[in-house]
């Protein structure tokens, strides 16, 4: 492998896992189609490795937020029985099932949350005072966020549909399990983005395995990506501790568009 192609993969795996680590989506957004249209990787091949670039990203983000008491262990470990169980169908299903009918959903899902974040009211989940099932802790204010779950049926049955659509297209489920723990479950944003991240590990880790037995992973591009995406983990999860709420819900909402935006392109036949 030529020195340029090893530093473009190293820089790739730095910018993607640091957005993804910022806003717990993953960074598959951003490797899909630079790993096909740049590295010239087939789409299953751009997949196994962005799938690789995720796991390296998660592994180290998601037991720095445990760690400082941000992210929720047990609502993640909750949320991946449906995220993973689709997560292995997605993997087994890609090579057979146009993903079409996912895009669309992707798509309205997307746009309708993050008009929900840029526009809506600017108060976050969660308070200080009273006794609730979970707490958060936000290094930017020094303080402790209460809130309590709600709709935890429909949050796993969608984190479901998440898992399916990241396995096949190796775009992280983060994308939807964000404002599905925000919006619909009730979960602080920084609790929710950061749990994002632990998840997404758990995630990846299925699908990466599904096609690591197929043979679709290129072991040299994945390699290098995993280095890069472990070095831009270390420095998101620094910078995010830095970011106030608001900020977090208007970016993320930017990152929506954008990800609703690839994917119509890819429907399209651009990308």
């Amino acid at each position: 492998m030529e020195p340029i192609v090893i530093i473009g993969l190293l820089l790739l795996g730095i910018g993607a896992s640091f957005l993804g680590t910022l806003f717990g989506i993953g960074g598959g957004i951003i490797y899909i189609p630079f790993l096909t249209i740049i590295f010239g990787l087939s789409p299953s091949e751009a997949a196994a490795v962005s799938l690789v670039g995720i796991l390296a990203t998660s592994a180290g983000a998601g037991a720095y937020y445990a760690e400082h008491g941000i992210s929720n262990v047990r609502l993640g470990l909750f949320l991946e029985i449906g995220t993973t169980i689709g997560a292995i169908v997605g993997a087994i299903l890609s090579a057979y099932v146009e993903d079409w009918f996912l895009s669309i959903f992707f798509i309205v899902f997307m746009l309708f949350n993050a008009a929900r974040m840029a526009f809506g009211h600017s108060k976050d989940c969660g308070d200080v005072d009273g006794e609730h099932e979970f707490t958060v802790y936000d290094p930017k204010t020094g303080r402790s966020l209460g809130y309590d779950l709600r709709n935890k049926g429909l949050g796993t049955a969608t984190c479901v549909v998440a898992g399916l659509y990241s396995s096949m297209t190796g775009v992280g489920g983060g994308v939807i399990k964000v404002p599905v723990m925000n919006s619909m479950m009730g979960v602080p944003m920084k609790a929710a983005t950061s749990t994002s991240s632990y998840m997404i590990g758990i995630t990846a880790f299925s699908g990466s395995v599904i096609y690591l037995i197929n043979g679709t992973i290129p072991l040299e591009c994945a390699a290098f990506v995993a280095i890069g995406s472990f070095l831009g983990m270390l420095v998101g999860t620094r910078v995010s501790a830095h970011l106030d709420t608001s900020s977090i819900k208007k970016y993320f909402s930017v990152v929506l568009v954008a990800s609703a935006t690839s994917v119509l392109l890819k429907l399209m036949g651009v990308l």
